[in-house]
């Protein structure tokens, strides 16, 4: 189970990557692109080939980001996943948020074995001031005592 200090953690920093954003509108990445920019979030996108979406710009690939990032936030294909957090761990970015389906046992291990703090199998929009359908999940979750919390923790 993911603790809830990791989920903590990462909420905290300002700054995030978001990896598969599409010019698709509709698409998840995109639905967190828009969220957490509206809640203040400074976020860049990765896209192998958009100049931009939505309004923002895009980049190649996390070396050509414009600042340092600390989070990475993982809209992709397990196979893809694996890709990125290779490159993110090469680009010192240490704090891996793998959306629901595009996690791999591959990806976690690496993370782990390279110091990397890694989520996975949680949506980000249930933690991340969530509103709407995302606030109801994250209550109804928590009815089932089925939100990530700390092993030490005995609330």
């Amino acid at each position: 189970m993911i603790k809830q200090k990791l989920i903590e953690s990462f909420l905290t920093q300002k700054t995030m990557v978001i990896v598969g954003a599409s010019s698709k509108s509709k698409k998840f990445g995109n639905i967190v692109l828009k969220e957490l920019s509206s809640k203040g979030y400074e976020i860049f996108l990765v896209h192998p080939t958009a100049d931009k979406i939505d309004g923002f710009d895009c980049y190649a690939s996390l070396a050509e980001l414009p600042k340092e990032v600390s989070g990475l936030i993982n809209v992709v294909p397990p196979v893809q996943t694996e890709m990125m957090v290779r490159e993110a761990n090469a680009s010192g970015i240490k704090k891996i948020w793998m959306q629901q389906g595009s996690d791999s046992p591959d990806a976690i291990r690496y993370c782990t074995e390279h110091n990397m703090d890694v989520i996975h199998g949680e949506c980000i929009l249930m933690f991340a001031q969530p509103r709407g359908l995302h606030k109801f999940h994250h209550w109804l979750r928590g009815l089932f005592g089925k939100l990530p919390r700390d092993h030490n923790n005995l609330e």
